[in-house]
């Protein structure tokens, strides 16, 4: 086990939320403490998410809602990404877009806009308001030209009542019948960590990844070049992180271990 002091000593984290910072409207034990010390450290810090149905500010006022008041320029979510990219891709392009809000305002900020006759992309993220005539559409859109893009790879995501299907199982029905495969832009996909250190203005061995997935975060923050952590307060147990050919810098019960 690294020692902690070297954790403590970074001058920046990218930190995920869902099962590091609460579950469900729950805060997790740990995170006021662990906040209150980035800010006393002077700390800089970003909480990103794969999830693309929010915006920052939502973000934000869920975390309210719970005691913890934070900054909105604090979030980067895969929506925020997913835009970014698409906009230094093709600077005004159009999208066929399945999502929530979070989603659909990040791209409107970018100026890409809803196209349902000929877009450029199909862009599918979380959303419960999926239907069969979203996957025909997207099917025909892909089948003629465009490209289809997931804000994330996550296959499932948790919920107050238990696992519900991700992107990658939305989006996996639209792949099988376009014979197209997506190109996803959250975690694990490096795009989103580097950005997350230009946000922060810190070097990749001055800042460390904290999530509760192996397959997302920290596979992400290993491909990144980051130290990564590893917290058992979330989807993923002692055992479970055995089973994966790589292995996390540290393991912590949850994120007020950093704050000692």
């Amino acid at each position: 086990m690294n020692n902690i002091e070297n954790l403590r000593s970074k001058q920046g984290y990218l930190c995920d939320m869902d099962g590091v910072l609460y579950h469900g409207e729950r805060l997790l034990p740990g995170v006021t403490e662990f906040v209150h010390w980035l800010e006393k450290e002077e700390k800089q810090y970003l909480f990103l998410t794969n999830a693309s149905g929010r915006t920052p500010l939502e973000l934000q006022q869920k975390l309210a809602r719970m005691g913890l008041e934070v900054g909105e320029d604090k979030f980067y979510t895969s929506a925020l990404a997913t835009a970014q990219f698409l906009h230094h891709q093709s600077p005004g392009c159009s999208a066929y877009i399945i999502g929530d809000p979070g989603l659909f305002n990040a791209l409107y900020d970018y100026g890409i806009i809803q196209n349902d006759h000929n877009p450029d992309y199909v862009v599918v993220g979380e959303t419960r308001a999926f239907g069969y005539e979203h996957i025909t559409r997207a099917i025909y859109h892909v089948r003629n030209g465009a490209k289809l893009i997931g804000t994330n790879s996550d296959m499932t995501a948790p919920s107050e009542t238990g696992i519900i299907p991700a992107c990658r199982a939305l989006i996996a029905p639209i792949e099988l019948a376009s014979e197209r495969q997506a190109y996803f832009i959250g975690k694990p996909n490096a795009l989103m960590m580097r950005t997350g250190l230009r946000i922060l203005g810190v070097k990749t061995s001055e800042a460390a990844m904290i999530g509760d997935r192996m397959d997302t975060d920290i596979v992400a923050g290993m491909e990144t070049g980051l130290d990564t952590v590893l917290v058992l307060s979330g989807v993923t147990d002692e055992l479970r992180m055995q089973s994966y050919p790589y292995r996390p810098t540290y393991v912590l019960d949850g994120v007020g271990d950093i704050a000692g």
